[in-house]
């Protein structure tokens, strides 16, 4: 295993996680509102319990359908409150609601043809590769999640601040955090 593994702490599951999804550019909409809600999910925990809840967490939420999430309701939320097998935090569950409700606003108000163009519209289209040699380098956040946070906030999104927009964003590859050398690492 090479440093840029080091992270995945010898996980099958997280191993997986960083070769296969981990910085590779997202285009579906679904998924992309199910990376915003697992990150949201993260706030306060490890990614690798994330990781090891993901498949409840997704069975629970309706496979993170964004027009199933959006009409949640309180007897809903009260059940998944009771699910052992998810991450059981009543702001956390409400955001994702919340979210999809955002989203769907996004969408219908015509100035986005979807969630993945309003996404990938602060790079223009384009995937920022950084050139990192040690994960000490990766940054918690920086300019560009701050003003996706602003931006998601200012659209009602919650559970959005500055470092899971960073998260976020390279777990959807609009960044690309691979350190050099990382056979996962995209060209550029």
């Amino acid at each position: 295993m090479n440093e840029c593994c080091d992270w995945t702490k010898n996980d099958p599951l997280m191993l997986a996680y960083h070769d296969n999804r981990w910085c590779q550019p997202c285009h579906d909409d679904t998924e992309l509102f199910a990376m915003l809600c697992l990150e949201g999910q993260q706030a306060g925990l490890s990614w690798s319990t994330i990781i090891h809840k993901e498949a409840a967490i997704r069975n629970a939420f309706d496979g993170f359908d964004i027009s199933i999430v959006a009409r949640y309701n309180e007897q809903k939320i009260e059940t998944l409150l009771r699910n052992p097998e998810i991450i059981r935090s009543r702001a956390k569950i409400r955001a994702a609601v919340r979210n999809a409700k955002a989203v769907q606003q996004i969408v219908s108000s015509g100035e986005f043809k979807s969630f993945d163009d309003y996404v990938w519209h602060f790079t223009e289209g384009k995937q920022i590769v950084h050139h990192l040699k040690k994960l000490s380098e990766m940054p918690a956040k920086d300019e560009l999640s701050e003003t996706v946070s602003k931006d998601l906030k200012k659209r009602g999104f919650s559970f959005v601040g500055p470092v899971i927009g960073y998260s976020f964003l390279q777990g959807v590859g609009v960044i690309d955090d691979h350190l050099d050398g990382c056979p996962c690492k995209a060209e550029g």
